[in-house]
């Protein structure tokens, strides 16, 4: 997989899961009950309140999955644009009973990435102007990084690490098993030169040891604004290329006075953990 995270690199297992848990126990009960084989409509996949759509690909392959041939679909929007409640982002006629067995597969991805990139637009409008850009964090589930951080960047959101692996993070945890911060980074850059390395810290001591240790970035943690504005002027006095990330504390409601301070990055954690699904339902004509 690649570094940055393409998520349509894991769109077929995460669809081919979430097919086998609603058809574990066998075909759909209630639809082939209820529904002739013959039968055939048209399902528009649309919002109930406005937001940001993401994932329209991901429903797209679960009814590609269930429907196989002999349906016929309509694109109206595109990932990353904004739906007005009503508006249909994806329209399709098929055979009815799989456009129902479908349905819950294909909303639970299409809200629950909406969901994110609603989330993640509203955060990114709230800096609107500062230069500041907002970042997602590894607080995702299990098997939907990749997705998760995909909807983050229809949001208008950039990407923190996929992974433990594709760059260095030291928080205190790794500073007290080092000794110090800049014990820390010596042994990051030793043991993988080629990462970017950021640096946790607590206080404005600590950053001052961070930029003299030559850290790539630094996580501000738990800074208040006024203390973010100090870092900033430390950063721009001693190492003006290291890019410092406001974390902790952070609500829609203080982003703009976080950003205004001149922080490169405000780390939002909840666009991934707890954003609430964008609803979107299908009803059948």
């Amino acid at each position: 997989m690649s570094r940055r995270g393409d998520w349509q690199e894991d769109l077929a297992r995460v669809v081919r899961t979430a097919l086998d848990e609603d058809l574990r126990f066998g075909p759909d009960a209630t639809t082939e009950a209820t529904v002739t084989a013959d039968a055939v409509a048209t399902a528009e996949l649309t919002p109930r309140v406005s937001g940001v759509v993401a994932g329209i690909p991901a429903a797209i392959a679960v009814f590609e999955t269930v429907l196989g041939t002999g349906w016929e679909l309509r694109q109206c929007r595109s990932d990353g644009e904004r739906l007005e409640a009503g508006e249909p982002a994806i329209v399709v006629h098929g055979p009815v009973r799989g456009l129902l067995t479908a349905e819950r597969t294909a909303l639970n991805l299409l809200c629950h990435l909406s969901g994110i990139a609603t989330a993640t637009a509203a955060w990114v409008s709230a800096v609107d102007g500062t230069g500041c850009a907002i970042r997602d964090s590894r607080k995702t589930l299990p098997g939907l990084r990749s997705l998760q951080k995909y909807a983050v960047r229809c949001g208008g959101g950039v990407n923190h690490r996929m992974a433990l692996g594709d760059a260095v993070l030291i928080k205190d945890n790794h500073v007290v098993a080092a000794g110090s911060v800049t014990e820390a980074l010596r042994l990051a850059r030793a043991h993988a030169p080629e990462l970017a390395c950021e640096v946790e810290v607590d206080d404005l001591g600590q950053l001052a040891e961070a930029l003299a240790a030559g850290a790539d970035e630094v996580l501000l943690d738990n800074f208040t604004p006024e203390q973010c504005l100090s870092a900033v002027r430390l950063r721009d006095e001693r190492a003006p290329r290291t890019r410092l990330e406001a974390s902790g504390g952070l609500r829609l409601e203080n982003a703009k006075a976080y950003a205004a301070t001149g922080v490169d990055y405000l780390a939002v954690g909840a666009l991934t953990h707890s954003s609430p699904a964008l609803d979107l339902g299908m009803d059948l004509r």
